[in-house]
């Protein structure tokens, strides 16, 4: 056992909110393992940003010996949690949910432990609230919330404020509330790990348990604890991970490795040296000493240690290759983000707008015309100026083009007969 997890956790950052700051630190500084929960909801069919902060905080627990439970929220994503959103969520079906819980499945092993030694045991909340009827839950766990307490919850309040609260999403607490209870009697598990925008549904599990222990007259004298990490936020309070063309994600389909690295390298200077500390296992002397000395080669460093913990080493290493392609000497193209289309695609030719937002290189054409009045757009280190440039299957005699966006997000197009 590693006792010394909690001041490892405390000094990198990822301790920000606690039901029993006391508590859970002799739980973690003692010579005994115990039991603790993270849960995600399938809502997607890939993890994000936002996620693997507590996922990490999930590896450091298992790594001091401490035994993870993951549970995967079968059934509380049909619901959706009203956590942080101004609208209600959109609906997903069974058959969606399904697909992106084997998905994350998939995804998750890059960040915690699934096989060997301590594996994670992945659970679906779907296997034991489904079975049970709506009389029985209510019954059981709606009696213990009182409407006018949950009200004041942020979740509850802001959405409120903006547009309406359904009563599908008041039911979404009393769910993950009862997964902390249940998780406790199945398999003793006393911690309960989070981001602080899960805040509000922790301190519910907590209350939960603790009511209706006292109901049933339960000798046991054990509590159950509630601790979260901060929201990745940039400089100006807003959260990171969210790029021109939408949400960082994990899955390599989604988000490139190369679009990956290039948005933490680009982060703000402030934000290299905590990002450092969360995500590498660089010491921490070293970290403040290279923020101090040299801001980009932490910033490289940062962006580099990230990419490789979430694609891998080999995937980070084609990364760099690429990047130093671009900005250095080299000339050698083939570990650039790339995208495949057809030869047959091109025809007599066309508009270099429609082929960039063919390949999603803009977010729209509008935005293409107005980047090249601004002398934005580069195809093959070329500057273009005009709007009806055609791009036809002559510039394709090598195999690709290269399109340039702004100052630093390059792609290679290549065309297949």
């Amino acid at each position: 056992m590693n006792n010394e997890v909690f001041s490892t956790l405390t000094e990198r950052g990822y301790i920000y909110q606690s039901t029993d700051f006391d508590g859970i630190k002799k739980a973690l500084t003692s010579s005994k393992s115990i039991t603790f929960y993270l849960g995600i909801d399938p809502t997607a069919d890939s993890l994000h940003i936002g996620h693997f902060f507590a996922l990490m905080m999930f590896r450091y627990l298992q790594n001091a010996g401490h035994r993870g439970v993951l549970v995967i929220g079968g059934a509380t994503a049909l619901i959706g949690d009203p956590s942080g959103k101004s609208d209600m969520r959109k609906m997903l079906t069974e058959e969606q949910v399904k697909k992106n819980l084997q998905e994350v499945i998939s995804l998750v092993g890059r960040f915690i432990c699934v096989d060997g030694n301590n594996p994670a045991i992945i659970k679906n909340n779907a296997d034991w609230i489904n079975s049970q009827s709506y009389v029985d839950f209510m019954r059981c766990v709606g009696v213990h919330f009182n409407v006018n307490t949950m009200l004041q919850a942020d979740a509850y309040a802001n959405r409120l404020k903006s547009g309406g609260l359904t009563f599908l999403e008041m039911g979404y607490m009393l769910m993950q509330a009862y997964d902390f209870v249940y998780l406790k009697k199945q398999c003793d598990c006393i911690l309960q790990i989070g981001g602080s925008d899960q805040w509000g549904n922790i301190v519910a599990g907590t209350t939960l348990y603790r009511k209706m222990k006292h109901l049933s007259k339960d000798e046991d004298k054990s509590n159950i604890y509630g601790l979260t990490c901060p929201l990745l936020l940039t400089k100006d309070g807003k959260k990171m991970g969210k790029t021109e063309q939408g949400t960082l994600w994990v899955a390599r389909d989604k988000t490139i490795p190369y679009d990956f690295y290039q948005y933490f390298y680009n982060v703000d200077d402030e934000n290299v040296e905590m990002l450092l500390k969360l995500f590498t296992k660089l010491d921490l002397n070293e970290i403040s000493s290279m923020c101090k000395s040299d801001i980009l080669l932490s910033k490289k460093t940062m962006a580099y240690e990230i990419t490789s913990l979430v694609h891998g080493k080999k995937e980070a290493d084609k990364v760099v290759d690429a990047t130093n392609t671009l900005f250095g000497s080299k000339t050698n193209t083939e570990n650039l983000p790339f995208v495949e289309i057809s030869l047959a695609d091109l025809k007599d030719g066309m508009l270099l707008i429609d082929l960039m937002y063919l390949v999603d290189f803009l977010p729209s054409k509008s935005e293409g015309r107005r980047m090249i009045i601004q002398n934005a757009i580069s195809l093959d280190d070329e500057k273009i100026f005009d709007i009806n440039t055609i791009v036809s299957k002559k510039e394709f005699e090598k195999g690709y083009v290269i399109v340039k966006r702004g100052k630093k997000n390059f792609l290679k197009i290549i065309a297949k007969k």
